[in-house]
């Protein structure tokens, strides 16, 4: 039965509920799928290696990860949070909205600007606790859940939704050939064309979201003073 090559999907949804090793999981979820497919265990394990051999660049931002620990190490994280505090009026909340609106400008043209483990971690969540530290004194975890929280939002949201406004990047790309192929004729300049609107829409939905995070930040420090 067709259904049964689904067993895979299955391995990989209970074991990231789970919390199981990810590597492990994912691996048991490609022998599972590969037996009842029908493969011998040799073929298995020659498309796994395949696969990984071809997928190997994904792993390549582990490469920053050194050099911004380094940087952490040497007072990266201190400089960004003195800086900050130099800025009277500064909240969360609007550190976060302007690196979104930033990262989606440069997603809009393109360019490689920022990332979670090169810029969200070292400096935007850093600039972002400073501000907020200025503002409450001493932050508590809930606090610090909630800024990293929306730090990270900001970043998938300022790059996923600008990314198709540049008509040669690889998302554009490849929603052009998909719809060609199901008989939809579009070019590169239509989708890019249509994009801008979303990524626009993108941008002033991140305002209003971190205004509540700000409102949230406000909550909890409140609740923290009546205790």
């Amino acid at each position: 039965m067709d259904i049964l090559k689904l067993i895979g999907v299955v391995i990989v949804i209970v074991g990231f509920a789970l919390k199981f090793d990810t590597l492990a999981t994912v691996v048991l979820a490609g022998l599972a799928t590969g037996l009842v497919a029908g493969m011998s265990p040799l073929e298995i394990l020659e498309t796994l290696g395949k696969s990984f051999v071809s997928q190997r660049t994904a792993t390549l931002f582990v490469l920053t990860l050194p050099a911004i620990g380094i940087c952490e190490r040497y007072g990266l994280k201190e400089k960004a949070i003195d800086f900050i505090r130099t800025f009277k009026n500064a909240t969360s909340g609007r550190v976060i909205w302007i690196y979104e609106a930033i990262r989606t400008l440069a997603a809009a043209f393109s360019v490689r600007l920022g990332g979670h483990p090169q810029f969200v971690r070292p400096v935007v969540v850093p600039m972002s606790e400073g501000a907020a530290a200025a503002k409450y004194g001493e932050l508590t975890d809930e606090m610090t859940d909630t800024i990293r929280g929306a730090a990270a939002g900001s970043e998938n949201y300022g790059n996923f939704y600008a990314q198709n406004c540049f008509m040669a990047s690889s998302g554009t790309a490849l929603i052009v050939s998909t719809l060609t192929e199901q008989g939809h004729e579009v070019s590169a300049m239509d989708i890019a064309r249509w994009s801008i609107p979303i990524a626009v829409i993108s941008v002033i939905v991140g305002f209003v979201r971190t205004v509540i995070v700000d409102k949230k930040l406000d909550k909890l420090a409140a609740e923290r003073s009546t205790k």
